[in-house]
């Protein structure tokens, strides 16, 4: 046997010894790589998404003009509407921060599939309904639920909003926007799953003797399929298509082009030409009351009629061709 290996009197010593502490093991850990540490931010996802939905700024901007100048004339007072903020969030986490009552609209956006929808804060509701029948819009003290009435005219209210929305997605996108349901418990709304993603747009309404706010919010896999039209990269080279486009139109417009009216069309022999003398009359296809063909650069591209203008011989354009 090995001299290497321990008798057991050995082994029970080397035990006991262990179990009281007076002899102590060190163990060689293997080399260890240091590890680096990377910064990791939560919001570079959302910073990424506004990044490609840079366009939205430009929709809500022109929208926020637009109902300012409607609700004011609606209304009939001065009302001011001002974006406040694009965030991203997460449906769970925005449709939690709303009470009960909210005037909750849900609306479609075709071709776009899915539904957005737009929250206005209870206060501001009491505010615009008391404007409606002729008052100031002083701010409410206490939070009741909405009468039939009130929700009756608050989804009249939507509906004009919806007509503005409509036309300043004109900007990037048409859309057709029509209002689905309205509801006033955010329990009772269900626009996507709890972890989806929203752009979520805010807008501070004020008048002079009332403040609020409204949210409209459009879920990221809505807007997925036309996110390329909705990147800042894109705006740029729609802005320079259309700087260039204009010089182009203009340079156009000085173009010189050949354009023809022609009389008639025959079909001829060589033995016929040879043979034909002065005063001989050629037969066309066509007669005084048929339309001409007037072609741009050998392209027909109109019908119209001989005739004389102040002397001259001239073609009245009665049609275009297909």
């Amino acid at each position: 046997m090995s001299e290497n290996v321990l008798s057991q009197e050995e082994i029970d010593a080397l035990l006991g010894a262990m179990d009281q502490g007076d002899v102590e093991f060190e163990f060689d850990a293997p080399d260890q790589k240091e590890v680096e540490v990377k910064e990791y931010d939560l919001m570079a996802q959302g910073a990424m998404l506004r990044h490609q939905f840079y366009a939205l700024e430009e929709v809500y901007d022109k929208f926020s003009s637009l109902l300012e100048t409607t609700m004011s004339a609606s209304l009939h007072k001065p009302i001011g509407v001002e974006m406040v903020s694009t965030e991203m969030v997460k449906y769970g986490e925005f449709i939690q921060a709303f009470s009960n009552p909210t005037s909750f609209a849900a609306f479609t956006m075709e071709p776009l599939i899915g539904s957005s929808l737009l929250a206005i804060e209870p206060s501001l509701v009491y505010s615009l309904i008391d404007c409606m029948f002729g008052g100031d819009g002083k701010p409410f003290e206490d939070i009741r639920e909405f009468t039939f009435i009130e929700k009756r005219m608050m989804s009249k209210f939507s509906i004009e909003i919806f007509s503005d929305l409509e036309k300043a997605w004109q900007i990037v996108f048409p859309v057709k926007v029509n209002l689905k349901k309205t509801e006033t418990k955010p329990e009772y709304v269900h626009l996507v799953s709890p972890e989806d993603l929203l752009i979520v747009i805010v807008l501070s309404v004020t008048g002079a003797e009332f403040s609020g706010n409204m949210h409209l919010c459009v879920s990221y896999r809505m807007l997925e399929p036309i996110k390329d039209k909705l990147s800042s990269k894109y705006l740029r080279e729609k802005d320079l298509e259309d700087a260039f486009s204009s010089q182009l139109q203009a340079l156009i417009k000085e173009t010189d082009v050949t354009v023809v009216s022609e009389l008639g069309q025959t079909h001829q022999t060589v033995r016929d030409l040879l043979n034909m003398k002065v005063d001989d009359v050629i037969r066309l296809d066509k007669g005084p009351a048929d339309p001409l063909n007037i072609n741009i650069e050998n392209v027909p591209k109109y019908k119209g009629f001989p005739g004389i203008v102040k002397g001259n011989r001239a073609v009245q354009l009665t049609a275009m061709m297909k």
